[in-house]
């Protein structure tokens, strides 16, 4: 008896289903990979962290909130723009803020605004470049978080800020002047975060990745320190 060419079609109709299916998996698993974290390793991250947030600082362009929204998902955290916050608090932007009030009032308020938001932790939040700069802001982040330094070099922070018209400081014929001198200024004091991470023209999943890399390293550095673990 002759076999049924309809069984063989079906089959191998089945099987290229399969397979197309198994690619389509692969090909999602290896784009979304870096924000899938292991249970195991993002329990630990989090039982470490415990009641703190997760700080991003770093110049404009540094990618704070991309990057800082990416984390949050992967650790499964809220995400809390300051910037964001503030205009909402104000309702006005932060252009406006500037225009009308002067820098030293908006960092006032910047520093209310993080005081208040790092209360309700744990979180991810994203940082004006400025905000760093307010030692009493910065006492607070180092009582109540984790502070990430995203350090990039003034040719990724051009070409990045060039897309957007929302930088009061850069509001001035010569932007690239503008950002490095306040990489000469900001750098040092950014260099006093808990954890620092190189930003550059990579995927924001490898970024993603490295910065809970270094969280964990930090924390698992810290626990020993603390005498609470051992290498």
């Amino acid at each position: 008896m002759e076999p049924d060419s309809s069984h063989f079609k079906g089959n191998r109709a089945t099987g290229c289903q399969a397979l197309d299916a198994n690619r389509l998996f692969m090909s999602i698993r290896a784009m979304t990979a870096p924000e899938i974290q292991p249970l195991e390793e993002t329990a630990e991250l989090l039982s470490r962290l415990g009641r703190r947030s997760i700080v991003f600082v770093g110049l404009m362009g540094a990618g704070k909130t991309a990057i800082g929204r990416k984390v949050a998902a992967a650790l499964g955290l809220s995400f809390t723009d300051s910037d964001q916050e503030i205009e909402r608090v104000s309702r006005m932007t932060v252009p406006d803020l500037f225009e009308r009030h002067g820098e030293p009032e908006f960092r006032a308020l910047e520093s209310r605004v993080i005081l208040r938001v790092l209360e309700n932790g744990p979180q991810i939040l994203s940082t004006g470049g400025g905000a760093f700069m307010n030692a009493q802001t910065r006492a607070v982040i180092e009582a109540q978080a984790v502070s990430v330094w995203l350090k990039a070099d003034i040719d990724i922070l051009m070409e990045r800020v060039a897309k957007k018209q929302n930088r009061p400081l850069l509001q001035n014929a010569d932007p690239r002047g503008v950002l490095e001198r306040l990489m000469v200024e900001r750098y040092p004091v950014y260099a006093l975060a808990d954890v620092t991470v190189p930003t550059r023209d990579e995927r924001k999943e490898v970024i993603t990745e490295e910065v809970i890399e270094a969280l964990s390293h930090h924390l698992a550095a810290e626990g020993i320190a603390a005498g609470g673990e051992t290498p």
